[in-house]
């Protein structure tokens, strides 16, 4: 069995990469949605495969409550939530997760665009259950 800090790990390290380009040409302080944008830019030109505002059911003991929007899914495995705030909180974090728990994906990536460096951060789904 694969280890899991390991799992999906080129995939991770492709977005971190195209995010890396993305904030050294940008830097800090534009709106999320700009990133978000630049980012796409650099998802199609490096043939990374997804889809961006990716609408998706939220279930409750098996009954759909509602749909979010992840900012991205890449290759229908990883998660990408942006920000663009001075500083990640707890809540960042804590929302990241319940993402993947409620969407059942297994790795996902929360990336901050707003400090002065980049930050982002590797999640794994610790309830993640394989089809």
């Amino acid at each position: 069995m694969i280890n899991e800090k390991y799992k999906h790990s080129s995939i991770t390290s492709k977005i971190i990469g195209c995010a890396i380009e993305v904030h050294k040409i940008l830097g800090n302080g534009f709106q999320e949605v700009i990133y978000q944008r630049a980012l796409e830019v650099e998802f199609s030109r490096n043939k990374v495969f997804f889809s961006r505002e990716h609408e998706m059911p939220i279930f409750y003991k098996n009954e759909c409550i509602g749909t979010r929007r992840v900012d991205f899914l890449v290759e229908d495995k990883v998660s990408v939530e942006l920000k663009a705030i001075i500083k990640l909180e707890n809540v960042h974090f804590a929302q990241a997760i319940n993402y993947l728990e409620a969407y059942n994906l297994e790795v996902g990536l929360l990336i901050n665009f707003g400090s002065e460096s980049l930050e982002f951060k590797r999640l794994i789904n610790s309830k993640y259950k394989s089809s």
